[in-house]
Parts: C-alpha cells; sequence; structure tokens
C-alpha cells in the first residue's frame, strides 16, 4: 500500500487521529485539574483547525480502498464544512462541558470526533458497505451526546432519603430530565431510519447484484422490486435529515438536548443526510435520478411548506429553529431536484451558509439562557440593550436564515431559486419565493423580542471567552461572506463540477486487492 493509496483518506484519518490525541489527553491530565476542560477543548479546536488548513495544502483527489472511496473537490468541500461545523461546536461547549460535565469533556470532544470522521466519508463513499458504515459512524456518538446532561440534576439536587436517589417521579422532575428525552427520541429515530434504509438497501443489492454506486441501476426503467427498495431508502434518509413527513423529532429533540451540542447537530448531521442523499440517488442512477427527481421535489415543497407554517405559533425559539430547520432542508432538496451540476453547487453553498447562521442563532440562544435566562422570546426581552453584541449578533443570523440582503442567506436562497428556474422547476420556485416572505415574519418576531420589548430584567449575561469567540466567528462568516460570496461560491461550483463530471464519466471500475498501483 502507498502513499497515494491513502491520500483521498487523509483527512479522516488525520481526524481520527486527532479523536485518539484527545482521548490520551484526557486519560493524562489530571481530573481535578482547573483547566482541564480548558485544555482538551483548546486542544480539539486545535486539531481541527490543523486539519482545514491541511485540507487546503494537501492534494486529497484519487481512489482510495480499491474504488470504494473518491477525494475530488465535492469531498473536500464537505470536509471542510464538517471541520468548521465541528470547531464551532466545541467553541460554543466548552463552558456548558466545564460547568455540567467536569470530568467528562474529553469523552465528549472524542465521540464529537468520531461523529465528524463519519461525515467525512459519506460524501465520497461509491459503495453501499463504506456508506452505511461511515453514516452510522456519524449517528452513533450523536445518541449519546444528546444525553450528556441527564445526570448532572441528579448531583445537584438534595435528596432526603438516599435510596431514593433515583426514584422514577424525582428523576422526572429534574431539571436536565428533557436530555435524556431527546436523546430517547433521536436514537428510536435513528435506529428506525437506519433499519428502513437498510431494508430497502437490501432490496436494491438484491436486484442490481452488486454494491458498487455505479452498478446500482442506470436511465432505464428500474424493476418495482427496486422502486419499492429506493422508496424506502428515501423514507430512511428523510428522517436523518428531518424532512417532512418525517420530521417530528426535530423541535423535540432541539428543545431537549443542550443548546450548544443542537447547534452542532442542526447542522453537520443533516449536511452529511444530503450528501448520503446526493450519492444513493444521483450516482445509483448514473446521474440520471429520472422519477425520483420528482418524489424529492415533492419532499421539498412539502418541507418548505409544513416547516415554515409549524414555525409561526411557536414561542419557544429552540422549536422555531427546529421547525425552520425542516423548511431550510427544504430549500435544499429543491436544489437537488435539479439534477444538474448548478443544483449541486447551489446546494452545497447552501449547506455552508445554513452552518454559520444557524450555529450561530443557537449559540447566541445558549448564551442568553445559560446566565438564568429562557429560551423562548419571553427570554430574549430586550437583549439589544442587555448585551448589544448579542443583539446585534441575533438579528445577523436571523436575517440570514430569512434570505435578507445582504447577508449570505441571500445569496444561498436566490442561487437555488436561479437553479430550479433554469431546470424548469418554475411552480417550486414560486412556492418557495411566497413561504420565504412567510419564514420573515416568524424570524423578525423574535428580532422584535429582542429589539423592540422591555427587558425583564437588567443584567447583561455573561458570555464566556470560547462562546463569544463561537459567536464573533459566525457572524463575521455570515456577514462577510454576504458582502463578498465569491470565494465560497467558486469553491462551491468547484465541488458540485467535479461530482457532476463523476456522474458523466463513471467511477472506475474498481482493482484487484493486490494491485496498488491506482
Amino acid at each position: 500500500m502507498t502513499f497515494d493509496t491513502l491520500r483521498p483518506l487523509v483527512l479522516p484519518l488525520a481526524v481520527t487521529a486527532a479523536a485518539l490525541v484527545v482521548l490520551l489527553a484526557d486519560l493524562a491530565l489530571p481530573p481535578n485539574s482547573a483547566r482541564r476542560g480548558k485544555v482538551l477543548g483548546g486542544l480539539t479546536v486545535a486539531l481541527l483547525s490543523g486539519v482545514l488548513v491541511a485540507s487546503f495544502v494537501v492534494d486529497t483527489s484519487g481512489l482510495a480502498a480499491h474504488g470504494a472511496y473518491v477525494g475530488n473537490a465535492w469531498t473536500t468541500f464537505f470536509a471542510r464544512l464538517f471541520l468548521v461545523a465541528g470547531a464551532l461546536g466545541v467553541l460554543g461547549a466548552m463552558e456548558h462541558l466545564e460547568a455540567h460535565a467536569p470530568r467528562r469533556q474529553g469523552e465528549y470532544y472524542t465521540l464529537l470526533l468520531f461523529s465528524i470522521v463519519g461525515m467525512m466519508i459519506v460524501p465520497g463513499a461509491r459503495d453501499l458497505l463504506l456508506l452505511v458504515v461511515a453514516f452510522e459512524l456519524m449517528g452513533i456518538p450523536l445518541y449519546i451526546l444528546a444525553a450528556y446532561a441527564k445526570t448532572d440534576a441528579a448531583k445537584t439536587r438534595k435528596v432526603s432519603d438516599p435510596a431514593r436517589a433515583f426514584d422514577a417521579a424525582e428523576a422526572a422532575k429534574a431539571p436536565h430530565a428533557p436530555a435524556a428525552e431527546a436523546a430517547i427520541k433521536l436514537y428510536l429515530v435513528g435506529a428506525t431510519s437506519t433499519a428502513i434504509t437498510l431494508f430497502g438497501l437490501s432490496l436494491v443489492v438484491g436486484m442490481a447484484g452488486t454494491t458498487r454506486l455505479a452498478g446500482l441501476f442506470g436511465a432505464e426503467t428500474p424493476a418495482p422490486i427496486t422502486v419499492v427498495g429506493m422508496m424506502l431508502v428515501l423514507a430512511g434518509l428523510s428522517f436523518k435529515i428531518g424532512v417532512v413527513p418525517f420530521h417530528m423529532w426535530v423541535p423535540d429533540t432541539y428543545e431537549g438536548a443542550p443548546t450548544p451540542f443542537v447547534a452542532f447537530l442542526s447542522v453537520a448531521p443533516k449536511a452529511g443526510g444530503i450528501a448520503a442523499l446526493v450519492v444513493v440517488f444521483l450516482l445509483g442512477t448514473g446521474g440520471h435520478p429520472g422519477h425520483w427527481t420528482l418524489a424529492i421535489a415533492v419532499l421539498a415543497a412539502a418541507s418548505m411548506t409544513i416547516g415554515n407554517l409549524l414555525a409561526l405559533p411557536q414561542t419557544d425559539v429552540r422549536r422555531l429553529l427546529g421547525f425552520s430547520g425542516v423548511a431550510q432542508m427544504g430549500y435544499v432538496l429543491l436544489a437537488i431536484a435539479t439534477g444538474n451540476a448548478e443544483g449541486l453547487s447551489t446546494a452545497a453553498f447552501y449547506l455552508a451558509a445554513y452552518v454559520f447562521s444557524n450555529m450561530g442563532a443557537f449559540l447566541v440562544l445558549h448564551a442568553v439562557a445559560a446566565d438564568g435566562g429562557t429560551h423562548d422570546l419571553a427570554g430574549l426581552a430586550g437583549l439589544s440593550r442587555r448585551s448589544p453584541f448579542l443583539g446585534l449578533s441575533l438579528l445577523a443570523f436571523l436575517l440570514s436564515l430569512a434570505g435578507i440582503p445582504f447577508m449570505i442567506g441571500f445569496w444561498a436562497k436566490l442561487f437555488i431559486f436561479l437553479a430550479a428556474y433554469r431546470a424548469g422547476l418554475v411552480g417550486l420556485v414560486v412556492l418557495g419565493s411566497v413561504l420565504a416572505v412567510v419564514g420573515l415574519f416568524y424570524y423578525l418576531q423574535v428580532a422584535r423580542a429582542a429589539y423592540m420589548v422591555e427587558p425583564t430584567q437588567a443584567a447583561a449575561p455573561r458570555v464566556g471567552g470560547a462562546l463569544r469567540a463561537a459567536i464573533l466567528l459566525c457572524l463575521l462568516a455570515a456577514a462577510g461572506l454576504g458582502l463578498w460570496p465569491a470565494p465560497l461560491h467558486e469553491s462551491a461550483s468547484e465541488a458540485g463540477a467535479s461530482l457532476s463530471n463523476s456522474l458523466s464519466t463513471g467511477t472506475p471500475a474498481p482493482v484487484s486487492p493486490g494491485d496498488d498501483s491506482q
């Protein structure tokens, strides 16, 4: 085995090494050290940043694992997206973990890094076995991280009778009990969607006689059993990304899980799910998705409609952003429904914009609630006067999510509408434009609470250095790329073109196990 055979996998392997380094550092540091959390968090961010820098230096194009994995501009774009989301997620969670899990930061960061490894492999997978393993590596750590605060309440509450320390009634009243509920919902939905996806893939593979994506089926009309299998796969992946009608776990999980983790959960795993959907429904069909384009378009229309409408009556901002996320994934599916290079490019651009805008909004919400506030509209009352930095940041993120000029979200929506219009999806463009106006209403409701409602408390929320840095980075990206989107747009265009070229040229045939010449 030569370096060339491993070169496409350099970035996932580097993150794997980073996870092991963090785990060893966790074992080496004194358990009662006051700086333990800062050292582990800073180390994790530094390692992720180092891998991100390496992605601009090291050429990761080519084949690996005998053609089961392909490295190109598409995989590199998503790798950078996951690395950035991971670094922001760590910065946003450092103070939270120090307060609620002082001796378990190392495990948190290690699990997060392993999840990122799975995400990074998904866009380049060209074999269903590798795709499924990577997808589960992405998802399983998330079930644990969602419940990471479940035992904290038992440590802080006073129990008169030690024998009743694990009384179910008391546990249900614990301040952090919703975290366990959120984790159970995430696990059950994840396990169910995995079972549905695997059953569908078994039907497809049984008919195709291969696990290679390039050989599943081409432009010809698939057999009825293959259609059933692909419908199940589409349903399973729709659960993962939280689109209608498989979306009801999203607001419940966002409301119950720790908010810093939700900031990461709301963007990175969804981008991984979108990458998996593209791999299966575009590569698996040889670039001729046919009637599957209609199915994806229907999911896009339903998600944009239901997500925006259900967000309107919400007063808990976490649930509001949850339903907003359902609608946002509908816009991404609209881009994928075009089935061409422009649509793929705009989907990649949109996901990058969504990472900065949505993570920033959740981190501001966490900063307000972590210092004695709440996650509802009342908790944001007068935020602009209590903390001008948080108020301005929240307003910027909301405007970006709503697609207002000239934040990055404006360009994301504009590029998607243009791509869909050129692909002939005029009706969906009109629907999406109308619903974008509906979305503006509930985003401005949140902004109204921060700017036009009298504050219920005078004290400004105390924001730790790491959390402030994460919010500031999101703000600079959302505003800076909104004023100058060209670098991100060029990178996304290159990513979409590389995947589109692989659709037209096909994936090279796998080589024999003893041949390392590829």
